[in-house]
């Protein structure tokens, strides 16, 4: 299944987090939080201004992005858990140095 977004809405796979800390301690799943970086995997078109003009995302496929703990709708597709959000619910793209 393949999903497509509508509006200004955006797919996001969740990046996991280490499950150890630097000085090497191990943490358990279910002490772990889960992670608030994820990687675009579709990006709706856009959403409408007042005038029915189409305004364009600022993020698009592929791009890695921050959010919010409790952001955005998770859905389950081909056994993945996914985001479907609002681009309005990303706090920043993480950009490569």
């Amino acid at each position: 299944m393949k999903l497509r977004p509508l509006a200004d809405r955006v797919i996001v796979k969740r990046l996991e987090n280490e499950t150890k800390t630097a000085s090497g301690i191990v943490i358990p799943d279910n002490a772990a939080e889960k992670p608030d970086q994820g990687e675009v995997l579709a990006v709706g078109p856009g959403r409408l201004d007042d005038d029915g003009d189409r305004m364009p995302m600022s993020v698009k496929v592929g791009d890695r992005v921050l959010f919010g703990k409790y952001s955005g709708q998770t859905v389950k597709v081909d056994g993945d858990e996914l985001l479907v959000m609002k681009e309005d619910d990303l706090f920043a793209v993480v950009e490569a140095k």
